[in-house]
């Protein structure tokens, strides 16, 4: 049993979850004294911790100054933001039934929280009145900035309702938490459970080594009577989808991919999703907006949702055309071979790849066998010293959620300051949700100390047989530098204040330092010098280098349709107050899209945790491409100079988008780096698409 003491002065409280963090670097989360019973009590405490800090700042009988009420707040909640951290971690990478209990009962505890601070009528008072004060101007930029964030965001979130509409907008908002869990939970026990058994040597036809053993290695973890088994994750289907040759297995396989979520089972994510969205256009509805989307923009750079969809629609068509060439060379071989079938979507990576071999000698198999999981991570962390000037030096000092993880320490190379710290969480395993993210365990800031970012990039590459290195894909390599980008952003963050701090920006421009990185990974510099044969260390042959260049836009066709298919639904789901069927919904909107057959929504309503799971991505999918717009721009401003390592350029970079948080507005912060407005041109470019009108 885990003991709890409380003292009305002090508050001090015996469970390892509530201590404040200690150790080296300003302290680092203890993972090795946490145990899940912990949560529960921790959490609620600090929820009442924190409550009590709130009221303190909202009572407190002097006249409202920026200390004593903005950085006030920010100085509170610091140990349910530690708890949080945590938390989230548990949630992530190391979920368990017994945490899954947890989780569904501290979820909406959690939301009331938050709509307890933004509906502090006194507290608001004290906002609102520095908002309005003339005395506002003798602040510096960073504090004024501050004082707009907190204003806009209270008067966002209800802060000006009615008393009987803030009480509906908590009770929407206590709703959604819970159901963003259940969803959440849902997608995961469908990944965690389902499976491609392979039974015969057959089943592992066309697969490369590497692939076979991560099959064999998932079946023994598994415990399965059988030779081996395709996990339910993207980073298991999609190699599997890609090489092997067994057409009725890459069925079955697709299959229980785009289904998860939708299989009228315990863990069907329907009707939880179609809870969500009549809640959020309630919410909407309630905070004076015509629909949930136009809520999400508001505070996005994109602002209108008529914006995105021109987005959109401007690169759509030069997409879908280009994946009509593509499947038509498809078609081709397959008609050659005798095959009397359509190419369907369970065959389209197969073929591409087949297709991308034939048209530039360009097998991904063999370039695999340069990419090697560590030295790319090596690779990473050289871009990241010419660019930023950052060492990075693998510590043990601190404990670790899971034996997977490793940990390093950040410095400036050339003053010798420590940075922060990077943990690095690269496999795939039972409990951890798939995909690969970017974590901040804690943001940087100076309000209270010199504060250390802590931040995690995590992955579920297939960790293969021991002592062998791990070889990933050239599109695993991408998403590594991307996630990467996004550690940086967080790394690199030097502001005082904590609610701005690193990639406290907005949704829609998040992604674009991420997007910007993965340019460095096909750089000559990092192939020649990372790029090394597993088994001769050789590296990267020239020829194979210059095929790769060649094809860099192969596919994308694929890529982009697959991506704003699922923007389009998304953005179509939050800008509709009615009540959908999600299946109905979902085709009649590709439908009048006119979405190729052979492809469907990278994904589909069922499975979209980027927007069920929470609101962050909800009518705000297509960040990606507008963020891509402005890294294709920012790109092109270092090969406009003296290339990809250009210091200056670089310097720029840093002093006016990864350094700089949400200090400036995010236009006004790129139109520094860049010396004007990102143009659209540079995204066609980089796709190879037909460049015919302005966005």
């Amino acid at each position: 049993m885990t003991t709890t003491t409380f003292t009305s002065t002090e508050g001090t409280f015996q469970n390892p979850l509530f201590q404040k963090w200690s150790g080296p670097y300003g302290g680092v989360p203890s993972f090795d004294k946490y145990k899940v019973s912990d949560f529960r009590p921790a959490t609620e405490f600090a929820i009442q911790e924190n409550l009590n800090e709130l009221d303190a700042i909202a009572d407190n009988l002097e006249a409202p100054t920026f200390e004593n009420t903005i950085a006030a707040l920010e100085n509170s909640g610091k140990t349910i933001a530690r708890i949080n951290a945590v938390y989230g971690i548990y949630s992530s990478n190391i979920f368990t039934k017994e945490f899954g209990v947890v989780e569904t009962e501290m979820s909406p505890k959690l939301s009331a929280l938050s709509d307890k601070m933004y509906q502090n009528d006194r507290l608001f008072s004290r906002i609102e009145t520095l908002y309005n004060s003339k005395d506002k101007e003798k602040l510096n930029r960073e504090q004024q900035r501050l004082v707009w964030l907190y204003y806009t965001n209270f008067v966002r979130e209800g802060a000006k309702l009615n008393h009987d509409d803030k009480i509906k907008v908590a009770g929407i908002n206590q709703e959604l938490a819970t159901l963003f869990t259940r969803f959440s939970q849902n997608l995961l026990a469908e990944e965690n459970s389902q499976y491609v058994i392979l039974e015969t040597n057959a089943d592992f036809e066309g697969l490369p080594v590497e692939i076979k053993n991560a099959a064999i290695a998932e079946a023994k973890e598994r415990n399965i009577n059988a030779l081996g088994c395709i996990a339910n994750t993207r980073s298991s289907i999609e190699p599997f989808l890609t090489f092997s040759t067994r057409r009725d297995l890459r069925k079955k396989a697709f299959d229980i991919f785009v289904k998860r979520g939708d299989n009228g089972n315990e863990n069907d994510n329907n009707e939880t999703l179609i809870s969500i969205l009549k809640l959020r256009a309630q919410k909407a509805k309630l905070l004076g907006f015509n629909s949930f989307a136009e809520w999400s923009l508001s505070n996005k750079m994109a602002k209108d949702p008529a914006k995105t969809l021109e987005l959109m629609n401007s690169v759509w068509k030069p997409a879908v055309e280009k994946v009509q060439q593509d499947v038509a060379e498809m078609q081709k071989m397959v008609n050659a071979e005798g095959g009397d079938f359509k190419i369907q979507p369970w065959d389209y990576r197969y073929y591409a790849e087949r297709v991308r071999k034939a048209k530039y000698d360009l097998d991904q198999n063999e370039v695999k066998q340069y990419l090697q999981l560590e030295n790319l991570r090596e690779a990473m962390f050289w871009v990241a010293g010419e660019l930023f000037n950052l060492s990075f030096k693998q510590i043990t000092n601190v404990s670790v959620f899971h034996p997977d993880v490793r940990v390093w320490e950040v410095r400036n190379k050339v003053t010798g300051k420590a940075v922060g710290l990077w943990y690095f969480d690269p496999y795939a395993r039972v409990g951890k949700r798939s995909g690969a993210w970017m974590d901040s365990c804690r943001d940087q800031e100076k309000l209270d100390g010199d504060v250390l970012p802590i931040v995690s990039n995590n992955c579920n590459f297939i960790k293969g047989n021991e002592n062998e290195p791990v070889l990933i894909s050239w599109d695993d390599a991408t998403t590594l530098f991307h996630e990467f980008g996004h550690a940086l952003h967080g790394l690199c963050s030097n502001v005082t204040y904590p609610s701005l701090a690193g990639t406290a920006v907005a949704r829609d421009y998040v992604e674009f330092p991420s997007q910007l990185l993965e340019h460095w990974l096909a750089t000559p510099e990092v192939l020649n010098k990372f790029a090394l044969h597993y088994k001769t260390n050789e590296p990267l042959p020239q020829s194979m280098v210059d095929r790769i260049e060649q094809a860099a836009n192969f596919n994308e066709g694929f890529a982009t349709v697959e991506t704003i298919s699922s923007s389009f639904v998304d953005m179509e789901l939050h800008l509709t107050t009615e009540t959908i069927d999600p299946d109905k919904f979902e085709k009649e909107t590709l439908e009048k899209l006119n979405m190729p057959s052979e492809i469907v929504m990278r994904h589909r309503i069922p499975q979209f945790a980027h927007i069920f799971s929470g609101d962050g991505y909800a009518a705000g999918y297509y960040s990606y491409l507008w963020a891509d717009v402005i890294n294709a721009d920012a790109y092109e401003a270092f090969m406009e100079g003296k290339g990809p390592y250009d210091k200056e350029v670089a310097k720029r970079l840093y002093d006016t988008v990864f350094s700089v948080g949400n200090t400036v507005d995010n236009e006004t912060g790129y139109e520094n780096f860049r010396g004007r407005a990102p143009k659209s041109d540079a995204l066609m470019r980089a796709r190879n698409f037909p460049i015919k009108e302005k966005i």
